[in-house]
């Protein structure tokens, strides 16, 4: 574990970059308090692979949030709304998905900067990525850096001088290849995260959908044997 003293809070979804943000943040020093969301999220077995991330990595704390985002729908993720498979990369950057949940990230920066200023951690960490990523508006440069802004007039302990918040995006400008070498050479360990949009009922990854497709082209361009398991059998 880190310096107590150093805390940090970091999104924890049990995916591949939060893991390797976490591995990121646990490799500077840092005490990690991570924080995930069961949202009404129809993989929500990715609560579970959290869980293990935050075990295998050793955290002083991990809290999960219930948020029902289901409420307002709006995304494939949380209404009735078919998971887009099957697509190339190119095509997932052409538009905003329908997997794109109604500020998400807003939503879960604005509760971990609450967390944050309680504990009095002035660093935020979340797996934003620009590069190899679905086209969402909130895992841009400009959306970070505005809620940097925001949380730096926004909260009493910024306001009365106590500290400056800083949110982290150390993959911002990483390919998922380079991702998986970075997480590798921290000793992540990738079995132990979930990715898919629409896993099986018994939490086998589907394959075929965006997020899937990334997962499977960044361990093959990184070189990295892909530990996941898929419905389909294949690696």
């Amino acid at each position: 574990m880190g310096d107590a003293n150093r805390k940090a809070v970091v999104l924890l979804s049990g995916g591949l970059d939060s893991a390797t943000v976490a591995a990121v943040a646990r490799a500077q020093g840092f005490a990690i308090h991570a924080l995930s969301f069961a949202y009404g999220q129809r993989h929500e077995v990715e609560l579970a692979a959290a869980k293990r991330v935050a075990d295998a990595i050793g955290v002083e704390n991990h809290l999960v949030q219930n948020i029902d985002l289901r409420i307002y729908g709006g995304s494939a993720l949380t209404d009735d709304v078919d998971v887009p498979v099957g697509r190339d990369e190119s095509a997932m950057s052409a538009e905003i998905p329908v997997t794109y949940v109604p500020a998400r990230n807003t939503i879960f920066l604005s509760h971990a900067l609450g967390y944050a200023e309680v504990i009095e951690a002035f660093d935020l960490f979340i797996g934003a990525n620009a590069v190899d990523y679905s086209g969402y508006p909130d895992c841009r440069p400009a959306f970070v850096e505005q809620f940097e802004r925001l949380a730096n007039v926004a909260t009493a302990a910024a306001v009365e001088g106590r500290g400056t918040f800083r949110v982290h995006a150390p993959l911002m400008a990483m390919t998922k290849a380079e991702i998986i070498r970075e997480g590798v050479r921290l000793g992540v360990d990738y079995s132990l995260t979930h990715s898919c949009y629409a896993p099986t009922a018994d939490g086998l990854a589907c394959g075929g959908c965006d997020s899937c497709v990334l997962r499977r082209n960044g361990f093959a361009a990184a070189g990295v044997a892909d530990p996941t398991r898929y419905a389909d059998g294949a690696a």
